[in-house]
């Protein structure tokens, strides 16, 4: 276990590389505890890393997706640390990527981490009865599906020692994440043609009208129902890479259902920058955990 305080370089995924968006000082008290095994893959271990607030009794836990076009990435990069001084605890792990394991894999790995987390939270110290997900990019696809999900049989996998443990949570945050993978490239300008393309091969194993029934069933639109949990968006509106429409199918999705769900449009946002993470849309960000969590 290690104690301190952080100083930390903050990275959000595009397609295809971890770009540097925000490179600041966090001054935060910390315990973290790294490199948990929460599951094992046919050729590695499956591992996350617990980071628990100091002074802080039974913290609402969030769990970091990392992006990358489902490629790329790993559990190093987390830029909701900042949360830590709100009484969170957080968890960011790595999962099998696409070059590993096509989808599913990437699902069944998330919640298998999730069933673990819930599963040791009694010794790690934070509550597992409030949990959210939060991801970008490709993470932002990812938390998404996984929240709209619980208990899909096809979904849930056999990854991990905790088939009993729930992978339910109570909210999600998604930045700027897909959401239908059969309407994304009519959606999509000739440079998000140019990097999403190459990424779905990978990720579902070709092209949407290729491979329609794997584009339902990885994309978060089509398992919305009224027990899914309040969804935060967060996108922005010159985003080249993943277009917007795709967080407002989500919305209307959840609209339909009568669900909680929250739009945040950043105004000028590409795909990701410093504008996602600064202190205005981090205020977003937690008042809309807040409501849910405490």
């Amino acid at each position: 276990m290690l104690k301190g305080k952080i100083l930390i370089g903050v990275y959000v995924s595009t397609f295809f590389v971890m770009e540097t968006i925000r490179a600041q000082e966090l001054q935060v008290d910390y315990q973290k505890i790294p490199d948990l095994v929460y599951g094992q893959s046919a050729d590695r271990e499956l591992l996350l890393d617990i980071y628990l607030p100091s002074a802080v009794d039974n913290p609402p836990l969030l769990i970091w997706v990392h992006g990358g076009a489902w490629r790329a990435g790993t559990k190093d990069s987390v830029p909701i640390l900042d949360f830590l001084d709100d009484g969170y605890a957080i968890a960011s792990l790595d999962f099998r990527l696409s070059g590993e394991g096509m989808f599913p894999a990437q699902v069944h790995d998330i919640k298998a981490a999730i069933r673990f987390l819930r599963a040791r939270a009694d010794s790690q110290g934070y509550n597992a009865q409030k949990v959210a997900l939060l991801g970008a990019s490709s993470g932002g696809h990812l938390v998404s599906l996984v929240g709209v999900t619980n208990g899909n049989r096809e979904l849930e996998g056999e990854v991990g020692d905790f088939p009993a443990e729930d992978s339910d949570v109570q909210a999600v945050v998604s930045y700027y994440g897909a959401s239908n993978l059969t309407t994304i490239l009519s959606q999509s300008t000739p440079h998000g043609l140019s990097v999403r393309k190459p990424a779905l091969d990978l990720f579902i194993g070709g092209q949407p009208e290729d491979n329609a029934a794997r584009a339902r069933q990885a994309s978060p639109v089509f398992h919305v129902d009224s027990s899914d949990p309040p969804l935060l968006l967060l996108h922005g509106d010159q985003d080249p890479q993943m277009p917007i429409n795709q967080s407002h199918e989500l919305q209307y999705a959840y609209q339909q259902h009568g669900l909680d769900v929250a739009f945040e449009v950043v105004h000028g946002a590409a795909h990701g920058g410093p504008e996602f993470v600064d202190a205005q849309r981090n205020a977003v960000v937690l008042a809309f955990l807040n409501k849910h969590l405490k």
